[in-house]
């Protein structure tokens, strides 16, 4: 019997399993990113944002204890100094893991200084992440742990409204719903607004209200609509930890990407559920605030450091935890080599 069969590893896998351990190594990888980004915060510049969020990212993932593979990344190799699909990343020893990264969720969002930019990552055994190929875009629907067994994206958006007041005991004008503000959504807020749900219009990045949908205290019920397949895998990874759920089904642009993914395999009217989108038993997830919004506090930065906030999860336990980090960037630069200070350069 291999260690793989031993240990219940996937198929192919060394058999080192993720720990919990893990779960705090990809919070510094997100804290780097989102203090790296936030000096761009307002700038009007979201590609120099977006790209100090990958350095940031870069620079601590070389030092996370696993042997990672990025399956949901900023594209494909000839874009790098991006983290592309298919690179290896971690220091190559401890578990063999699927990666999805988003170094900053909402680079609009942080060039114009608007809520809920964030820093994510997520991590699965080898094997379990879904890849969504030439799917760019997936129609979403999230919610939170209390009515995971009554959402249904093939039915209508009022009737999942209705059913979700009803599993959390509240009338469907007390239902909140995230919807990204798109012509091609006209449609969608109109039948929600028909029902008098309530219905919150975001300019950009719908992880961050995903997760909020699951978490008590946010003011978000529901997420729908169509949105970023890559951000969708994040967010299962969230729910997933926290029992909610995620359902999306791939949306193409256009004829050329429908036939693309029917080429590959893809089922284009397949309800894909959360555990399609992230398969694994130990899903870890973490995010941190670069803009404040729903979820998250923004980077907060101080005369000799900044202050951080994340969130941090795990499938297998359940375990959601908080984390507010100060850091000190002149014992970061001791201990780096790193300028910290001042300016945009900035990773930890």
């Amino acid at each position: 019997m291999t260690q793989a069969a031993e240990t219940g590893a996937p198929a192919g896998t060394s058999g080192l399993l993720p720990d919990r351990n893990l779960a705090l190594e990809l919070v510094r990888v997100t804290e780097s990113a989102a203090m790296a980004a936030g000096r761009w915060i307002g700038r009007g510049d979201k590609i120099s944002a977006d790209q100090a969020a990958v350095d940031g990212m870069r620079h601590m993932l070389g030092t996370t204890n696993m042997a990672g593979v990025v399956v949901i990344g900023e594209g494909e190799k000839d874009e790098a100094p991006m983290l592309y699909n298919g690179e290896e990343i971690g220091s190559g020893t401890g578990p063999e893991v699927d990666v999805a990264v988003d170094p900053l969720e909402g680079t609009t969002l942080c060039a114009k200084g608007q809520p809920n930019a964030i820093a994510t990552m997520s991590a699965s055994e080898r094997g379990t992440m879904f890849f969504p190929g030439a799917a760019v875009y997936m129609n979403k629907i999230a919610c939170g742990p209390e009515g995971a067994d009554d959402v249904d994206i093939e039915a209508p958006a009022a009737e999942n409204v209705k059913r979700v007041a009803k599993a959390k005991g509240v009338k469907p004008s007390d239902v909140t719903v995230v919807v990204l503000e798109r012509d091609r959504h006209t449609d969608l807020i109109a039948e929600l607004r028909a029902v008098e749900a309530k219905v919150l219009l975001i300019p950009d990045g719908d992880v961050a209200p995903a997760i909020a949908a699951a978490q008590p205290g946010t003011g978000v019920d529901l997420l729908m609509g169509i949105g970023g397949t890559p951000e969708g895998v994040l967010s299962a990874s969230a729910l997933k930890c926290v029992g909610g759920v995620l359902l999306g089904q791939l949306w193409p642009r256009d004829d050329e990407e429908r036939q693309k993914l029917i080429d590959a395999g893809y089922d284009l009217d397949r309800v894909l559920s959360t555990d399609d989108l992230v398969g694994g038993n130990e899903v870890f997830f973490a995010a941190t605030g670069v803009t404040t919004g729903a979820l998250l506090r923004g980077v907060r930065y101080t005369p000799d450091g900044a202050i951080t906030d994340s969130i941090v999860m795990r499938s297998k336990s359940g375990t959601v935890r908080r984390i507010e980090a100060h850091h000190s960037f002149g014992k970061l630069e001791a201990l780096s080599g790193r300028r910290f200070q001042t300016g945009t350069d900035l990773s930890v």
